[in-house]
């Protein structure tokens, strides 16, 4: 495989209140409306937290600090791409009264439960987003520690 065909990525997993934040954006490949967790590539000379909280803030206009991590998630996509992606995990206490997406791809901000998820109108991005919120909801917490920072 080439290594162009290649990415790492990271997805903020967002709990508050038993629910969970969703992006609404368009699939680059269908044109679709999907859900998705805020999510996105690593860029150069980046590290995995910094670019996770960069994503959460382009995507979503929330500044939060991640509580753990779930793991490494891999798909290799439809358009032949493979994509490894860390689920990092957020659980504020509380939220500011205003946020917005700063990236004009996302349409919209959803807060589901697990259950309501499955009974979306829309449908997921891919199969890494509910593998996501399943690893939550089972009580899969790893420490941040586990992800040593760049030196």
């Amino acid at each position: 495989m080439s290594r162009d065909l290649l990415h790492l990525t990271v997805a903020a997993i967002v709990c508050f209140e038993q629910k969970f934040l969703l992006v609404e954006e368009k699939d680059k490949l269908t044109g679709q409306r999907v859900l998705n967790q805020p999510a996105g590539h690593v860029e150069q000379n980046e590290d995995l937290l910094g670019a996770v909280k960069r994503e959460l803030l382009e995507e979503t206009g929330l500044i939060l600090e991640p509580s753990a991590w779930l793991g490494i998630s891999q798909l290799k996509a439809a358009n032949g791409h493979r994509y490894v992606r860390l689920n990092i995990v957020f659980e504020p206490s509380s939220l500011p009264a205003q946020y917005q997406p700063q990236d004009s791809d996302i349409l919209a901000l959803h807060w589901y439960s697990a259950n309501e998820l499955s009974q979306a109108a829309l449908p997921l991005r891919s199969r890494l987003v509910s593998d996501a919120i399943s690893l939550y909801t089972q009580g899969v917490r790893l420490p941040l520690s586990l992800i040593q920072p760049t030196r």
